[in-house]
């Protein structure tokens, strides 16, 4: 058994460390820049945005000493109690949370807010890790499959309910962490049907889509029996439960989507499909962020520069939609290099995840992978209009401190773990 070293930095990934340094850098001047004015122009005015955004930063700072300081084991030990932890914070926003923008998703105090939902993706990202290290789970069994989706589904549920539908959707990310683990592909298969079903449903209406999809079944139920003749007499069944629950889906999407969402995502989902352009309405700022990004031109207008940064076209610019003033004021180059160093950010954290010898270690590499990913394609996807508006940030662009120590921490307890990796316990 080999002793861990004093020195809390000895076998940390420095170049995860430096890409996070130039993310958080290039973040605040992004903030700097969206929400700056003639009349507010100290770097250190903690009274504006960019001036609290910088203290978060300053502070983020301590926050990755402590973490780093703390031993592997601790995580590993402490996981559960981390995870329930923040369901509590979860739950407890119906009794205290602060309602903004229509969802009760803040603890307020004074001027600053805490969104637990932030957080709470890293207690997730341990307290699955924790549970599949335990003996190694086999996820081919149902049971531990159904032990692995509660993990997941209590804190989706609960940021759902706030509602916060699109912080709720990044959790959903973390099952694509349990088919690297043995979960059966057909999960993956019937998720991605779904959704297609849900998309044609309502581009198309219930009864071509019912149309649609009994065609495709039965021309493929008609080839398998065609390729084997005992294919009918032994499969009927499953192919008639097929039809039902197709069939059932299909019609239920229309009752989902005027009943349970919102006018707001009908709104954005219309816009998406085509059905509803409303410029100056629900898709107002998905319209201006797209017309700012494309002013940029090739190289840009300059920092500082951009008109309609600072004619305040794009609404609260400097949180979801942080990514136009990048397009505006450093043109297509400047959103090529920030896009590349994500990509390169994203190979690096898959390189360590890979690299990992411990299920625990590894397990929650992946799932930081796979919560970066899905923050970084979705908010670029929805900034540049090819992706329904779902609310969620640019991971160390946006504005806000919660946003900034949610994927603080998620990253460096992944530095940390993977630092311990040289030794044996």
């Amino acid at each position: 058994m080999r002793k861990r070293k004093s020195n809390i930095f000895k076998g940390v990934d420095w170049l995860l460390i430096g890409m996070y340094l130039l993310f958080v850098f290039l973040g605040w001047l992004s903030i700097y820049a969206a929400t700056y004015s003639d009349t507010e122009y100290e770097v250190f005015d903690l009274t504006t945005k960019y001036g609290k955004q910088m203290i978060w930063i300053l502070l983020s700072f301590i926050l990755i000493i402590v973490i780093l300081a703390i031993d592997k084991k601790f995580y590993e030990q402490f996981s559960g109690i981390f995870y329930l932890v923040s369901l509590a914070s979860l739950i407890g926003l119906f009794v205290f949370g602060n309602n903004i923008n229509g969802a009760t998703s803040w603890y307020t105090f004074g001027s600053f807010g805490i969104q637990p939902s932030e957080f709470a993706k890293a207690a997730t990202a341990l307290a699955l890790a924790n549970y599949l290290n335990e003996r190694n789970q086999d996820l081919r069994k149902l049971s531990n499959q159904l032990k692995a989706f509660t993990i997941i589904f209590l804190p989706a549920f609960l940021i759902t309910l706030q509602p916060d539908p699109g912080s709720a959707l990044v959790y959903l990310s973390l099952i694509l962490v349990l088919y690297r683990f043995g979960l059966p592909l057909y999960y993956l298969v019937i998720g991605f049907l779904a959704l297609l079903l849900f998309v044609i449903t309502l581009y198309f209406g219930i009864l071509v889509t019912l149309g649609i999809a009994t065609l495709t079944i039965s021309l493929l139920f008609g080839y398998l029996s065609y390729k084997s003749r005992n294919y009918f007499r032994h499969n009927w069944m499953r192919f008639a439960l097929i039809y039902l629950f197709a069939g059932l889906f299909i019609v239920s999407v229309d009752y989902v989507f005027n009943n349970v969402f919102e006018q707001r995502h009908r709104d954005r989902f219309n816009i998406l499909l085509g059905k509803d352009v409303d410029d100056q309405g629900i898709g107002y700022n998905t319209a201006q962020s797209v017309i700012t990004i494309g002013s940029g031109g090739l190289a840009g207008k300059g920092f500082l520069q951009g008109d309609r940064t600072q004619g305040d076209f794009v609404p609260e610019q400097q949180t979801d939609y942080i990514f136009s003033t990048v397009g505006e004021e450093w043109g297509f180059l400047g959103s090529s290099f920030v896009i590349f160093l994500f990509v390169a950010f994203l190979i690096r954290l898959l390189y360590i995840a890979d690299r990992q010898k411990s299920v625990f270690s590894q397990v929650f590499a992946y799932a930081t992978v796979a919560i970066f990913f899905f923050h970084f394609t979705i908010n670029i996807g929805m900034v540049i209009g090819i992706l329904p508006t779902i609310g969620i940030p640019l991971p160390f662009f946006s504005y806000g401190g919660s946003s900034l120590w949610g994927f603080t921490v998620l990253l460096f307890i992944m530095i940390r773990l993977d630092a311990d990796r040289i030794y044996e316990w």
